[in-house]
């Protein structure tokens, strides 16, 4: 076991460890969300241009 986790362990602090691990995922989570959000603003971008270019090519406005 690592000695971090033993230390932890072996003093009794497994609700620290526990808060910490859930911490650390909801954290990991929301900067994959976050990432994932943007990533999908820009494709709606993306398409929201090409559909005008498409307006543009057939003389709508």
């Amino acid at each position: 076991m690592d000695p971090v986790t033993q230390s932890i362990v072996d003093r009794g602090d497994l609700a620290h460890l526990a808060l910490f691990l859930w911490a650390s995922a909801a954290s990991g989570l929301l900067a994959w969300t976050t990432r994932e959000l943007a990533r999908s603003n820009r494709r709606f971008c993306d398409f929201v241009a090409a559909i005008a270019k498409l307006n543009s090519i057939f003389g709508q406005s």
